[in-house]
């Protein structure tokens, strides 16, 4: 059975309780808590705001006496927890107990309420026993404050010849942010901590790079294959922490990328490929907990066959990391199937890895898998405002260099089925092909390849590459919840280098607003701008970026892009500006775009900032190297 909490809403967001239990440099303090409550003697709960559950599925109150339970909403009296039924709180003057244990943070004002109910000699526990300091705080007034938890984790290792590059920047400042910093606990595979330090942040737009190469030799630490724990502090505008991470090896055919974990929790992940017959994938489950994952806990499933899941029978340790291969579990799948994840909201969005027999490998997430989604009625009554409404853009690299291919994955439980097209467009922005998807049942997901897809329709993509956009097919079904995604995968015709990226669709471009779409990064909807940070790498790696200008509806005929080279101290370098077409494409490399003097000034750490007020571009970016090996994945915004 998965966790009994809350992590997140798309109505709320993430929820600020779930990380204050579950963060790291609290963990010690939490054992200290309940060991004290252990030793007191018999103990009163006052549960004021309904904590008491979310604490105990964390933290174990199984050998603590529990006795009385106390509850300030009316609507909760004689709620059942901890074998107590629950009573009013004025009822506190008659608790025998030797402790009275105050779930809340900030809890003064709560005890405040109720003092002279407290009995007399009586012992008061509160959840600020486990604050973390103040130091680390944005808002130290209001300890639950979403900002006071700009947290992540990443899949971070330094082991035979496989290295890892972490690149952000410091975006916090253009919401305002002054005194932005970084602290970071290293995990190992075990969960044991292997290091942690702090990192003062640029006092602007400037980039963060955290290598394992370097972090290894800092701290002397042995290989390591585990999990990194960032918090920032100070920050202003939201508390997502994003990022791009790249894996890199003494091999160059050792060269993938992926982005952020997606810091908060889910019941289920989908979009999970399962493997061809001349490869293995391996699930990475970082434990996101400060307990561990049961065995029994962690299953997977043919995507579809919900009465068929198998279950890993491991327990992973707190805040440990474990490499699931699949056919462990699942033998029998292979691509273009998928397996469907059953998580419990015990880690967060898992990292798969793909190994070719032959050496190669490559590195992509899952996604989250909605579980409260249903089917919108109303969608095709107000399609006709929306124009092509949701859309999911991606590139179409080119043809006589990598094969291009297209795989629907079903992200939201009540999609049993995905009546879908897909519409080829040249980098300028006109229509070569549409493929009609049809209805697709849930566990049979076609496959397209685009290249051939192409070569059948008898047609070409006049500059070389473009975009590829999926998009739901109303003539062929109308059940859809705006929740669609779908992987990409691309491999080089020459030595067989494939990179992986998957997303989920948005509406583009229009001015009317539906649910949220086309969402914003600041402010309300709709997002008709952009600012897109890419990472580049330093020699000799080559960076590229495909920049996508996808429209649901008739929009600006050409975006106004400026492309702005920055150094690590977020210093403007250089800038150009590119012009796309609407509904078209612009795939470049930095070595073509800045010459080599613009280049070596900008330096190490650089990036380059992607912005547009007229419209919002979805981007891609990757690296290269000489002997032919490349990374892909689509960009971060903010």
């Amino acid at each position: 059975m998965g966790l009994n909490i809350a992590t997140f809403s798309n109505v709320t967001g993430g929820n600020a309780l779930f990380k204050a239990l579950t963060h790291p440099k609290a963990a010690d303090e939490a054992r200290t808590l309940i060991a004290a409550l252990r030793a007191v003697g018999p103990v009163a709960i006052y549960d004021p705001l309904g904590h008491a559950e979310a604490f105990a599925n964390l933290h174990s109150l199984k050998d603590v006496n529990i006795t009385e339970l106390f509850v300030q909403r009316v609507e909760d009296v004689d709620r059942s927890l901890f074998g107590q039924s629950a009573r009013a709180v004025t009822e506190l003057a008659r608790c025998r107990a030797q402790a009275l244990f105050v779930v809340a943070f900030d809890a003064r004002r709560h005890v405040q309420q109720v003092q002279h109910l407290i009995p007399e000699g009586i012992k008061v526990v509160t959840l600020d026993s486990m604050r973390l300091p103040d130091k680390m705080l944005t808002n130290t007034r209001r300890y639950l404050d979403p900002l006071n938890f700009a947290t992540n984790f990443a899949l971070f290792r330094d082991k035979a010849g496989h290295h890892t590059r972490l690149m952000t920047s410091n975006y916090w400042h253009g919401y305002g942010a002054k005194e932005t910093g970084m602290w970071l606990c290293l995990f190992d595979q075990e969960g044991r901590v292997l290091a942690q330090w702090s990192l003062d942040m640029p006092p602007s737009l400037g980039s963060i790079v955290i290598d394992s190469a370097e972090v290894r030799k800092r701290f002397g630490l042995a290989e390591f294959e585990g999990s990194l724990f960032m918090h920032i502090t100070g920050v202003s505008g939201h508390d997502i922490v994003k990022y791009a991470l790249d894996t890199y090896g003494d091999d160059p055919a050792v060269l993938s990328c992926t982005h952020d974990a997606n810091s908060w929790p889910s019941e289920f992940y989908g979009g999970l490929p399962a493997p061809q017959d001349d490869e293995k994938v391996v699930m990475w489950i970082e434990n996101s907990l400060p307990i561990p994952i049961p065995a029994g806990s962690v299953g997977l499933r043919k995507m579809g066959a919900d009465s068929d899941t198998r279950y890993l029978q491991k327990e992973i340790p707190a805040f440990g990391t474990y490499g699931l291969d699949v056919a462990e579990l699942l033998p029998e799948p292979r691509w273009p199937e998928q397996l469907e994840v059953c998580a419990g909201k015990y880690f967060v969005r898992p990292r798969y890895e793909i190994f070719k027999h032959q050496g190669r490998s490559r590195i992509a997430h899952a996604n989250v898998e909605r579980s409260d989604l249903s089917y919108d009625p109303n969608y095709p009554k107000v399609a006709g405002f929306l124009g092509k409404g949701y859309i999911l853009p991606a590139p179409v690299l080119p043809t006589r260099q990598f094969r291009t291919e297209v795989l629907p994955t079903p992200m939201a439980i009540c999609q049993q089925e995905l009546a879908l097209a897909a519409v080829v467009y040249d980098a300028k922005g006109t229509e070569v092909a549409r493929h009609a998807f049809g209805r697709m049942p849930r566990n049979e997901m076609s496959l397209l390849d685009v290249n051939a897809f192409l070569g059948q329709a008898k047609t070409a993509l006049p500059s070389g590459y473009g975009h590829v956009e999926l998009a739901y097919d109303l003539a062929a079904g109308d059940k859809l919840d705006g929740w669609l995604h779908g992987l990409f995968r691309y491999q080089s015709l020459e030595n067989g280098h494939i990179a992986e990226t998957s997303f989920g669709a948005h509406m583009f471009n229009i001015p009317v607003v539906y649910k949220n779409e086309p969402q914003s990064y600041a402010g309300p909807p709709p997002g008709l701008s952009t600012r897109l940070f890419l990472r580049l790498g330093d020699a000799p790696w080559d960076s590229m970026c495909q920049l996508i200008y996808p429209s649901s509806g008739s929009w600006h005929p050409h975006s106004t892009t400026d492309l702005i080279l920055c150094n690590k101290e977020g210093v403007e370098i250089a800038k150009c500006s590119v012009a796309i077409p609407c509904s078209g494409s612009l795939l470049w490399r930095y070595s073509e775009m800045f010459d080599a003097k613009t280049r070596q000034t900008a330096g190490s750490g650089a990036y380059v900032m992607i912005r547009d007020l007229t419209c919002r571009l979805f981007g891609y970016h990757g690296l290269l190297n000489q002997e032919g090996a490349f990374s892909f994945d689509h960009m971060f915004g903010f």
